[in-house]
């Protein structure tokens, strides 16, 4: 525990003194108080994947206590689309663990993330982060462990064109300065991040970058640390929040859009899943894949297809899902593999002591690496519902477990071969697709709807809503329709650019 407190850059953990996930009422008073905090904030997910604010200013600490105590109403119908005028208050009420201190705010100002809860004073059953609560839930009850996540958040960064130091048109992959030109950019938003409670692993410019119009756009990433799948979904929530806010301040735009133009890099949500049990990571047994893990690799071969419904959510993303491109559209995973859409990443699983090789002074450290295998999934992309992907992907892995012919689903699926490659068409013609477009999306979630409402995870109004919402986008012929089409294709990008 003192190590996880100790240089901890939340802000409330180093005056507090304990972890965000011990954080009481009586915590978050004695902090405001002790910190001159002059406004809160309660912060929302709503329908359209961003963060709602509602501003309190503090007049007492009768009524700081009574807002903390009771949340505050909101007018659902605006938040979601389900929720009919008629009957829209709902309540909103703050979570202590969420708590952090507003880097852009001029008064001093705490936020928190809330929960949704209807006039019964029950969790609303259709909100997106009770969705992924109750997906966490039935997960633990059905195999006996806890599912954990984390996201790969890529965006591009634009700006007017410089000639000083031009960068290789898509080999931006870790680029350092002066090069990369919003490497400070993004040190900046890993720091707000970090005080706002995001456990970040790290950050680092990615391959695409280029020149169009007058403008650079720049892809760059931040990856976070595995924690509770609930944790990961809120951190990268923050995060999208944060990186927005501080790129106005510096008068940049931001785009987590799919696909921003043909030819070059869109920007995926790589999701990196690990199942753990009393503290011990599971995915691995005696230096191999585990078949916990291959288990939760057939659930997700199984479910792929409806998953787009959640990951997926706008045309643009079946411009970044095209086949023989880096984005996958192949039903199948493999080791250290690109190619396919489940990939199982180096688990530092060699046995020899790197850190003592590379550095002769050191000595043995027997550190257990165990802990760091994750499986990746890297179909989805910014324009998800984060809350509503991670809930699905929990699902997913949870029915591997229920499946009894799991282990030879997995075998079936695995690969270790590119498979876009010509001698092995024959292997690729085996496998299932992704589908090409919302509609189709729209088609498999609703075939596959009845293992996401299992357990009461995902309620049927979220379910149709989701597939009303991609079936309106009547997009079947879309990418064929587009193929020659700049000024079509540049119309659909700007529509959809602030996704997410």
């Amino acid at each position: 525990m003192e190590n996880e407190l100790e240089m901890n850059a939340n802000l409330l953990v180093s005056s507090l003194k304990k972890p965000a996930s011990e954080f009481t009422k009586a915590d978050i008073i004695s902090f405001i108080k002790e910190n001159d905090i002059r406004m809160v904030n309660f912060m929302y997910p709503a329908g359209d994947g961003r963060l709602k604010t509602l501003n309190f200013v503090i007049n007492n600490i009768a009524y700081l206590d009574a807002i903390l105590t009771c949340g505050e109403r909101v007018d659902g119908s605006s938040l979601f689309s389900f929720i009919e005028a008629g009957s829209s208050d709902l309540y909103v009420i703050p979570r202590f663990r969420t708590a952090f201190v507003d880097p852009f705010a001029e008064l001093p100002t705490l936020s928190m993330l809330c929960s949704f809860f209807n006039k019964d004073g029950e969790p609303l059953e259709s909100s997106p982060e009770y969705t992924l609560h109750k997906a966490s839930v039935a997960f633990t009850e059905v195999t006996g462990m806890e599912f954990e996540a984390m996201g790969e958040l890529e965006y591009y960064v634009i700006a007017d064109e410089e000639n000083l130091y031009s960068a290789t048109d898509q080999r931006g992959y870790h680029e350092s300065g002066p090069y990369a030109k919003f490497n400070q950019f993004r040190t900046q938003c890993m720091q707000y991040i970090a005080q706002a409670g995001g456990q970040i692993k790290y950050g680092h410019s990615e391959v695409g970058n280029f020149a169009l119009n007058g403008k650079i756009y720049e892809q760059n990433e931040i990856e976070f640390l595995p924690t509770k799948v609930e944790d990961a979904a809120d951190q990268l929530m923050i995060a999208k929040w944060v990186i927005r806010n501080l790129a106005y301040e510096y008068g940049l735009n931001i785009t987590f859009a799919p696909k921003i133009t043909t030819g070059k890099a869109g920007s995926g949500l790589h999701v990196h899943m690990r199942i753990m049990k009393d503290g011990k990571n599971q995915m691995l047994q005696d230096g191999v894949l585990s078949e916990t893990a291959r288990k939760a690799i057939a659930g997700m071969m199984v479910l792929a297809p409806s998953i787009t419904a959640f990951g997926n959510t706008n045309p643009t993303s079946y411009f970044r899902l095209v086949p023989h491109q880096e984005a996958p559209t192949n039903i199948c995973w493999g080791d250290r593999n690109r190619s396919v859409l489940v990939r199982v990443p180096l688990g530092w699983a060699a046995k020899s002591d790197m850190c003592a090789l590379a550095n002769p002074l050191e000595k043995e450290s027997n550190y257990d690496t165990t802990q760091k295998q994750t499986v990746e999934m890297r179909s989805p992309d910014g324009s998800a519902d984060l809350y509503q992907l991670l809930a699905g992907l929990a699902v997913a892995c949870r029915y591997g477990f229920e499946l009894s012919n799991a282990l030879e689903i997995a075998e079936n699926t695995y690969v270790n071969v590119n498979i876009h490659q010509e001698e092995n068409k024959d292997r690729l013609a085996a496998l299932d697709q992704l589908p090409d477009n919302c509609v189709a999306s729209a088609e498999r979630l609703e075939q596959q709807r009845a293992v996401f409402e299992a357990y009461r995870v995902f309620s049927p109004s979220m379910i149709d809503g989701i597939i009303k919402k991609l079936k309106g986008y009547n997009d079947t012929s879309l990418r064929e329709d587009l193929k020659n089409d700049q000024e079509g294709m540049l119309a659909l990008v700007n529509q959809y650019f602030h996704c997410g």
